[in-house]
């Protein structure tokens, strides 16, 4: 059983996540300075150990990844078969959306797939306003949560991660997120999806594909997180299963994001020593 178990439903013992914040780094991957990403993390999922870290603390955009917290709130305050009504301002969101059908029905567990599999903007707004009645107040919500989680070097102004200036996070940050997150079934299922269907009580179907390319290839990657702005560059978490066990990995800000997950990837094979953060 790993340090974050997958479960229905969590407590408020955060024992077993602060112990990733403590967990000594330990032992290395031997990563070449091809990596372009300016801040990486890489935990092993079943001791918390940090395998490597490159500016894992330093506070940087996070584009898309901020979805794992509007999920996790959805998760821990709603039914997967609740009813959503799609708000009139959904046309007005840009970047990635699943262009839900304004005034039509869809359940939250739908809104969720639309969230985290084809990271749509629009069901974060549809979403936050679902559950705080607008986006300020889901915001207040999102941060205060973060708190909660020991998330001291987090900023959240939106739902979905567009831009902004006082928006960011660490790679140490997403990773506990993530890792917190991935205790919840209904977020892990869909973080692992390549893709699904949707259909709204009105019969409206949208087809939705996982914007985390290695998973629809063979690798060992089996759970994910996209996130691009023009700020935060290009952004992943990936989960891992090697060896048999897992390991989370999380880049923000770099230029050839895959590039960086097959060098990652090599690296498992590698002979590892202690060592300190890079």
């Amino acid at each position: 059983m790993g340090l974050f178990p997958s479960v229905s439903g969590v407590s408020t013992d955060y024992v077993a996540l602060q112990r990733v914040a403590i967990a000594p780094v330990s032992e290395e991957l031997v990563l070449d300075e091809s990596i372009s990403a300016s801040g990486v993390v890489i935990y092993d999922m079943h001791s918390g150990q940090q395998l490597f870290g490159r500016q894992a603390r330093i506070q940087r955009p996070m584009a898309s990844l901020t979805k794992l917290m509007t999920a996790l709130l959805i998760v821990e305050n709603h039914a997967m078969d609740e009813i959503v009504t799609i708000p009139a301002n959904v046309v007005d969101t840009t970047g990635n959306k699943a262009y839900l059908p304004p005034g039509k029905r869809f359940t939250v567990g739908d809104l969720l797939s639309a969230l985290l599999i084809n990271s749509a903007n629009d069901a974060a707004l549809t979403l936050a306003q679902y559950h705080s009645g607008s986006v300020p107040a889901f915001v207040d919500a999102m941060n205060k949560r973060a708190l909660q989680l020991g998330m001291t070097g987090t900023s959240f102004r939106n739902p979905a991660g567009l831009d902004d200036p006082a928006h960011w996070s660490t790679p140490q940050d997403i990773a506990w997120l993530a890792m917190f997150d991935m205790r919840y079934d209904d977020i892990a299922s869909r973080l692992s999806s390549a893709g699904k269907r949707i259909v709204s009580l009105e019969g409206d179907t949208i087809q939705l594909y996982h914007t985390h390319v290695l998973l629809h290839e063979q690798s060992p990657v089996i759970a994910g997180k996209t996130g691009t702005t023009n700020a935060a560059g290009q952004c992943l978490m990936s989960i891992v299963e090697e060896g048999g066990k897992e390991y989370m990995v999380v880049l923000l800000h770099s230029e050839q994001r895959y590039k960086d997950m097959e060098t990652i990837l090599n690296a498992f094979n590698t002979t590892s020593s202690p060592v300190a953060e890079l």
